[in-house]
């Protein structure tokens, strides 16, 4: 499979290569621009803006897995000796699974947990992003359906248990933040001594 996707995208018109390489650099741009834009929009809402703040969090905890995976697997590049639209990774750069693929699908599934209304975009975005890995000849495919796996299920999971606590802990916070301070009572001076000590009122 992975042959015939790299031998389409050499055949493909150079319109297509293009876009296929620039959406596998913009793509994460794109979903970084989409968190800022979810936390904006919560920004009123200390509890909203809590929940919003773990669809970064999943993305780093799903890229940190990921890293993790490569340096165990160690799989090599699919794009040594090979003419593919990018320029293949040092050596060193494991394949299995892919990071953007891993990223993309745990940004996507949050920004679609976060605000529902972005599923449908962010979702077949990922995929996508993750095609667009092997269009451009950086991984297996096997490395980008891993890699949206981890990176779908590291989201569920992060909302599934992080998103009570951290709205918990918003909420607590924004008590504490509303308590009115206690005023110090105004002191007053004794009834016709215009000097004398300021004396606090009588209850």
């Amino acid at each position: 499979m992975y042959d015939d996707i790299v031998e389409m995208a050499g055949e493909s018109p150079s319109w297509l290569q293009a876009s296929g390489v620039l959406f596998t650099d913009a793509g994460m741009l794109i979903f970084a621009a989409l968190m800022v834009w979810v936390a904006w929009r919560a920004r009123t809402s200390p509890t909203r803006l809590a929940v919003s703040l773990l669809v970064p969090a999943a993305a780093a905890i799903a890229y940190v897995i990921s890293e993790g995976a490569k340096s165990v697997i160690r799989e090599d590049r699919p794009c040594r000796g090979l003419v593919t639209l990018v320029d293949c990774p040092a050596v060193g750069d494991w394949s299995f699974p892919s990071n953007h693929s891993t990223v993309a699908a745990a940004a996507a599934v949050g920004l679609a947990l976060a605000w529902r209304r972005l599923a449908p975009w962010v979702l077949p975005g990922a995929l996508l992003m993750g095609f667009s890995r092997v269009f451009v000849g950086a991984h297996y495919p096997h490395d980008v359906l891993a890699g949206l796996v981890l990176g779908s299920v590291t989201a569920w999971l992060v909302f599934r248990y992080l998103s009570g606590p951290v709205t918990r802990i918003a909420r607590r916070l924004t008590a504490h933040a509303g308590d009115a301070p206690t005023q110090p009572m105004p002191r007053v001076r004794p009834r016709g001594d215009s000097k004398g000590p300021l004396l606090p009122p009588r209850r």
